[in-house]
């Protein structure tokens, strides 16, 4: 099992904080998320049914003409690399790294990529993914230049994979409305920007053969009733989605301004996280623990994440641990 953030069960032990106390910062997920009302009982006692309306809403919200509800994105990054023989997979790193693990697992030689190497690279792959934007970076490429790729990947019946989990926050720049050329496969999730981790809905947009395809792999029922429901409902709310993009361009702002004051300016990020590049992440980020913070640590580069804290509260807390840890640092 790879490691992600939000073990925060295993911190709490560790450090030997009670759970309650913590502070998670760790999962780049809304920390003010779609509030979910009481789900109706005949929901509970029915099997899910393909035939209600989460397909007809989701193509609304996503702007894309076919798509299947899957049990997460996981799901489906689990699944895809099983739909093809073994192939060359360029995967964009660093990056979430259940992608590269998904396809070197389903028996396919994995080629970690920088953002720089991939117009070089292209002609040497059958498969392209792309985190979109990219997680941790944030890093994010134009419309243009995907389809670029994506059209010489389609003409040798290669893939380009968009994991497109964080777009909700800019819509605008999603290949969602394209999902439907030739080779173009976009995941998406309730998970980030609804704040929804826990109902495990997302979605895979793509050509309707291939749809097909993975539906019968994944077999009947895989989102639970319940979660088909709230989906439905968190995907209408249009008027929450409007101000929780605002209110996250704020958040991410006052977020990256403190960090840049305790000396840690972000390499990048999105509205829902930030990420430093530093030789101390892995110091900091144990130093934090001390405190009851939990951070996302990854060792290339050495580089720490930073969720959204849920308030003010929570930034006061942040800022003055690391004031603390950075006064501790450079005591003589």
């Amino acid at each position: 099992m790879l490691e992600h953030g939000g073990r925060l069960r295993a911190a709490a032990s560790r450090h030997a904080i009670p759970l309650e106390q913590w502070l998670d910062l760790s999962t780049g997920i809304n920390p003010n998320g779609w509030p979910v009302p009481a789900v109706p009982d005949r929901v509970w006692q029915r099997l899910p049914e393909d035939g209600d309306e989460l397909r007809v809403i989701a193509r609304d919200y996503y702007r894309a003409p076919a798509l299947l509800p899957v049990a997460g994105s996981q799901a489906a990054i689990q699944m895809i690399p099983q739909l093809r023989p073994a192939c060359r997979v360029g995967i964009i790193s660093p990056g979430y790294a259940e992608h590269a693990a998904a396809w070197s697992r389903a028996g396919h030689a994995v080629h970690s990529l920088t953002a720089e190497q991939i117009d070089c690279r292209i002609g040497q792959l059958d498969v392209l993914v792309l985190i979109h934007p990219n997680n941790p970076t944030g890093g994010r490429f134009s419309r243009e230049q995907l389809l670029t790729w994506r059209q010489t990947l389609a003409g040798r019946g290669g893939w380009l994979v968009l994991d497109e989990a964080f777009m909700d926050n800019t819509p605008e720049h999603s290949l969602a409305p394209d999902s439907t050329l030739p080779g173009l496969i976009v995941l998406r999730s309730l998970g980030k920007f609804f704040g929804l981790a826990g109902v495990r809905v997302g979605f895979v947009l793509a050509e309707e053969s291939l749809l097909e395809r993975l539906n019968e792999r994944l077999g009947p029922w895989a989102v639970s009733g319940p979660s088909r429901w709230i989906a439905c409902r968190a995907l209408q709310d249009r008027q929450w989605q409007q101000r929780t993009r605002r209110q996250l361009a704020r958040q991410a702002a006052r977020l990256a301004r403190l960090l840049q004051t305790v000396g840690l300016k972000p390499a990048g990020g999105t509205m829902l996280f930030q990420w430093v590049i530093t030789p101390e992440a892995k110091q900091i980020h144990h130093q934090l623990a001390e405190h009851g913070i939990l951070t996302r640590l990854f060792h290339k580069p050495a580089s720490l994440r930073f969720g959204l804290p849920a308030c003010p509260a929570e930034s006061d807390r942040l800022q003055a641990a690391l004031q603390r840890i950075r006064q501790e640092t450079c005591a003589p």
